[in-house]
């Protein structure tokens, strides 16, 4: 089955204190795109890439694949005013009847490991949502109030949430509302069971100045 990747790029640099959008931010030689591109490039050299970028950041983008001599060339979607509406975009350029990885440009640490399980999965029963568990305490805050949660319910979700591409399609047609902060919902919307599996820890999402520190880190380790 034909797989893709999803590279959502619609973030900016507010949170982490930089002009530059913090999907363009270079650390460890590359910018963070780049290194996540390479991480799927890595796990199978034919998977094929749609890049989800604001449209006035294409020409920055193309000008960092010259100064990087990045090979890679994957197909350009517009981003919409929200998450929701900038996966839809991408999902217009992927073929029916195939597999599909919707990950964040920002998460340039996921694991070969963490891939496989999310097609594995995704493969034989239509979805997959790496996850990985809590471990520090955890409490709920309501009004005014405060209460322990168990902590053994609660996973953090991470990304690449993976999807055989026809149910996909069909859940961003066919649902009324936009607010989705996740695509594992939106299919999910339609009555349909998500599936998890198991992440990798260091697959953080970057968003603050101390998440660059930690990825940098990595990335040079590895």
């Amino acid at each position: 089955m034909k797989k893709f990747a999803l590279i959502v790029a619609g973030g900016s640099g507010t949170r982490i204190n930089s002009d530059i959008p913090k999907q363009f931010i270079e650390i460890a030689g590359l910018p963070l795109v780049m290194h996540t591109i390479h991480n799927f490039a890595k796990f199978d050299p034919k998977i094929e890439f749609i890049l989800v970028l604001p449209e006035s950041q294409i020409s920055n983008w193309h000008l960092l694949c010259k100064k990087h001599h990045f090979s890679i060339k994957p197909k350009i979607a517009f981003g919409g005013v929200t998450r929701f509406y900038s996966v839809k975009n991408g999902l217009k350029l992927i073929d029916d009847e195939s597999i599909v990885f919707i990950h964040d440009a920002v998460r340039p640490l996921v694991s070969d490991n963490t891939i496989q399980n999310c097609l594995d999965c995704a493969t034989t029963t239509g979805n997959s949502l790496p996850v990985i568990p809590v471990t520090d305490s955890v409490r709920i805050v309501d009004g005014g109030n405060n209460h322990p949660a168990d902590r053994s319910k609660i996973y953090l979700v991470q990304t690449p949430q993976t999807f055989q591409t026809t149910l996909i399609k069909k859940a961003y047609r066919a649902t009324p509302v936009d607010n989705f902060t996740d695509d594992a919902s939106v299919l999910e919307s339609m009555g349909v069971t998500i599936n998890l599996v198991e992440g990798n820890r260091e697959n953080i999402k970057i968003t603050t100045p101390a998440d660059l520190i930690i990825a940098e880190a990595f990335l040079k380790r590895n």
